[in-house]
Parts: C-alpha cells; structure tokens; sequence
C-alpha cells in the first residue's frame, strides 16, 4: 500500500424516530468509531417528517482527517464477527460502487457495543477510497481486518 491515505472521507447517515433518544442514536454511531474520532464528529441534524406525520431527525456527519480514517476500519474490522466478514467478502460487489464502499450496521447492537452489520433502520456507512480499483479496495479491507 502507498504512502497516501487511502480513504479520502467517510459520511455516515442515520436516522432517529420519533420513538428513539436522540441521544443514544449518537452514542451507537460514536462506538463504531476510534476514540479519537468519535470525540471530534459533528452531526447535522435535519428534522423530517415520516409517512404518518411523525417527526424523524437525519443526523449526517462527513469526516476527512485522512490520517484518522483507516483506523475506523481497523475499529469496525476488529468488532465484526467472522460470519459477517465472510458475508461482506462475499457480497462485495454488491457493497461497492464507483470507488465507495457501503456499509450498514445494527443501530441497537452498536449502542451496546457490538458491530454487525443489517439491512433495517441501519446506520449508513459510505467510504470513499481514492482513485482505487475493486482489487485495491479488497486488499485495503483485507489489511484494515474488515474482510478475512
């Protein structure tokens, strides 16, 4: 691997219903990331409104400091569970496009500590590598600990 950064930024997404602590929404997306990351994200918030008239907040944060950002991989890597990794590295292709890889973990589980990965009410990883091929960003996950 060079000597640049591979990652050029991370945006996270993720909502909190009406029926969630906004609070600990905040909490569960700061324990998938490096302490020294989770101290310096700022969240902005956007108030919606749901099907059912029901207010919903989007917190969304983009982090760029570029000699931090391969250690939220190395965090998240080190959390998962082999199935998950195996799930991921199977399905990559599914999970990657245009130089982004997509990630969704479990809001619940995060809040309690634990990475995994889910498909409902997700927190919404998108990393953005730079000027990487598919091939460069396996080898990155592979050596980050995200893929076995």
């Amino acid at each position: 691997m060079s000597s640049k950064p591979p990652i050029g930024y991370i945006d996270i997404r993720v909502f909190a219903h009406a029926t969630e602590d906004t609070d600990k929404v905040e909490t569960a997306v700061k324990n998938l990331l490096p302490i020294e990351l989770a101290e310096t994200i700022i969240f902005q918030k956007t108030t919606l409104t749901g099907h059912h008239g029901n207010p919903i907040i989007l917190f969304t944060a983009q982090m760029k400091d570029k000699k931090t950002l391969f250690a939220a991989l190395e965090k998240i890597g080190s959390g998962l569970n082999s199935l998950d990794k195996e799930e991921l590295f199977t399905n990559l292709k599914l999970h990657l496009e245009k130089r982004n890889l997509y990630l969704r973990f479990d809001k619940q589980a995060a809040f309690l500590g634990t990475i995994k990965f889910t498909q409902n009410d997700p927190i919404h990883f998108k990393i953005h590598f730079k000027n990487k091929t598919p091939e460069e960003i396996t080898e990155i996950c592979k050596s980050s600990g995200l893929l076995p």
